[in-house]
């Protein structure tokens, strides 16, 4: 291998090693990711199945995506019916498909 594309391997593999250790903007100003709060399209980004990233969210209270919420209030949040907002994804109101 040449010294410039030995540089630039080690200057991927660095690059893609500090994007791991990125914390979240959401721990890092006080809020936490809640499942199952979120009206359609607009939950914030990537949760699972049915989500890529923020705003695409298909139905209301989609269980697999979330919202960043102020620390310590997601277990308090209520949705219709009396469904709970949840710390992890839940298996409730999915899309179907």
């Amino acid at each position: 291998m040449s010294r410039t594309t030995t540089a630039l391997a080690l200057a991927g593999s660095l690059a893609a090693a500090l994007g791991a250790l990125t914390v979240p903007a959401s721990a890092a100003d006080g809020q936490e990711k809640c499942y199952g709060v979120a009206l359609k399209g607009q939950n914030d980004c990537k949760a699972g199945a049915g989500t890529t990233c923020a705003g695409t969210s298909t139905i209301d209270f989609q269980g697999n995506a979330w919202k960043a919420v102020p620390a310590g209030t997601c277990a308090t949040m209520t949705a219709p019916d009396g469904r709970m907002g949840s710390l992890e994804p839940l298996e409730r109101d999915l899309p179907k498909g």
